[in-house]
């Protein structure tokens, strides 16, 4: 049985859902794909230990820490192909970005094939379900443009900053305007 928690972050409320010992999902409040299909019910606090770690986790997160995907148990339900993107997402080391194209490259050593295309792997990055802890914030444009965030670019913009990414060279998309 899913079950389902908020936690109040410094970028809006965010759903945690949880299912047996691992996390299926997180969204920001608002954001596209926002919880789709997930049937749940809300958590009593502590009912479900993976939801508990979890809100350490980003609290650790939002007070500056570095935390590892790794930390947490991760079950984001999609395509073979998508949990290979997202998991070269978990790989972007805390504070730095990366293209499409070089996690396009990344993905597709560990899908087992040559090469992916970057307009796929956006695709993937675009849906997934675990925002935040699996980093996909992390990834931007080849012209150094912030590009498209499911839970909207000045939250992009906000967790970047957080985590002290360089932002010089970066713009937002759309905007001639330069970070």
């Amino acid at each position: 049985m899913v079950c389902t928690a908020l936690y109040a972050s410094p970028i809006g409320i965010l759903t945690l859902a949880g299912e047996e010992d691992s996390l299926i999902g997180l969204w920001i409040e608002g954001q596209k794909y926002f919880r789709r299909t997930l049937q749940g019910r809300p958590c009593a606090p502590g009912e479900l230990p993976v939801l508990t770690a979890a809100r350490r986790w980003l609290d650790r997160y939002f007070a500056g820490q570095a935390p590892s995907p790794a930390a947490l148990s991760l079950a984001p339900g999609g395509s073979e192909f998508q949990r290979a993107v997202w998991k070269a997402l978990c790989e972007i080391p805390y504070g730095t970005v990366i293209t499409y194209g070089a996690l396009a490259k990344k993905a597709a050593a560990q899908y087992g094939r040559e090469s992916l295309s970057p307009r796929a792997v956006g695709g993937a990055v675009g849906r997934n379900p675990i925002s935040v802890i699996i980093p996909c914030h992390r990834v931007v444009g080849s012209d150094g443009s912030l590009t498209g965030y499911a839970g909207g670019l000045e939250k992009k913009l906000q967790l970047l900053k957080l985590e002290g990414a360089a932002l010089a060279g970066l713009s937002a998309a759309g905007k001639e305007r330069r970070i």
